[in-house]
């Protein structure tokens, strides 16, 4: 495993319900720049993501945001990010996923459990050994890792498969975590 220099940060382009969820965000921005860390995201300018990626910048981190042209009209920009513009959501995410040395995960919908599959996919391919850590606000992760033992238990994902993947209430304690590799 090599040195995490880089975590991509997934999460929800919208706030959320509860406020928590962007103090959580807020707190894990700042967490990966003080570890030495660049935060690598989606590239836009709402949600917790944007809320992560701004507490990162705030906090003299380095930040490289991944997003394609269709999607600026949408989410915006953080104008103090690195940004590479890109033409599909599918570049994007082999982008994010390149350029990271591990995977913190936020709360979020639909695009974040997409996301969140394809890491644990290669992870379970043997295409990377990147650690990945969930932050569980409010237990939000708490159904899902639910549903990843049942597909042990059936035998549908091989015993052990969690070895990479730890789940979190403190963001810091996360990205401590994810830099030891």
């Amino acid at each position: 495993m090599a040195k995490v220099r880089s975590i991509g940060v997934f999460c929800g382009s919208a706030e959320g319900r509860n406020p928590v969820y962007g103090e959580a965000a807020n707190a894990a921005g700042r967490a990966i720049a003080n570890a030495g860390a660049r935060l690598v995201y989606g590239g836009g300018d709402v949600g917790l993501m944007a809320r992560a990626a701004q507490a990162a910048l705030d906090a003299k981190g380095p930040v490289l945001g991944v997003i394609p042209e269709f999607m600026i009209r949408r989410e915006g920009l953080l104008e103090a990010a690195e940004t590479r513009v890109v033409t599909t959501m599918s570049i994007r995410k082999n982008i994010l996923i390149e350029e990271s040395d591990a995977f913190l995960i936020l709360p979020g919908g639909v695009g974040t459990l997409e996301e969140i599959f394809d890491v644990l996919s290669r992870q379970r391919l043997d295409q990377h050994d990147k650690p990945v850590a969930f932050l569980n606000v409010e237990d939000f992760w708490d159904p899902f890792f639910k549903l990843l033992h049942r597909t042990e238990e059936e035998g549908f994902t091989p015993d052990g498969f969690h070895d990479h993947v730890s789940l979190h209430d403190d963001p810091e304690a996360a990205v401590e975590r994810l830099m030891r590799g």
